[in-house]
């Protein structure tokens, strides 16, 4: 019967929470970010170009079309070129600022080794802007209908 004396309720879970460990640990970070913050700043001072956005706007770059068929002929801008022709036109091409994209299409059968070729020659002529112009997936048209 003496045990059963006792006043105390029954022991049940603490439903408070201690936060002096979630404060200690927020008050490290906070020292630790005020300390690196400063460090993070840039010490080098460099004095950086102005750009005048409207003028580069209104300046167009333009591109440069080179098809290359199925039997390895190039096509620059629709006329039909060599691969000689084509090294010095883009020699002198390489040499305008800024430089224009050249935009290669190439055929489906065609072999890679051709599409190298010209990209060496490009790479070669001093061309720093090369694209390819592919053609996506045809999209099927799906309805859907809801059912009634």
């Amino acid at each position: 019967m003496a045990s059963s004396a006792t006043n105390e309720p029954p022991a049940t879970p603490m439903a408070d929470i201690n936060v002096t460990p979630m404060a200690d640990v927020m008050l490290v970070l906070l020292i630790v970010f005020m300390i690196t913050a400063p460090l993070a700043q840039h010490k080098v001072k460099v004095e950086l170009p102005n750009a005048n956005l409207l003028q580069e706007a209104s300046r167009s770059i333009g591109s440069m079309d080179l098809a290359i068929k199925d039997d390895g002929s190039l096509y620059l801008d629709d006329a039909l070129i060599s691969d000689s022709e084509l090294n010095a036109r883009l020699k002198v091409v390489a040499q305008h600022q800024p430089q224009p994209e050249l935009q290669i299409r190439a055929a489906k059968t065609i072999e890679y080794s051709r599409v190298w070729d010209v990209m060496s020659t490009a790479k070669g002529a001093g061309m720093v802007h090369l694209g390819f112009v592919t053609t996506g997936e045809e999209r099927k048209n799906v309805s859907v209908t809801g059912g009634d």
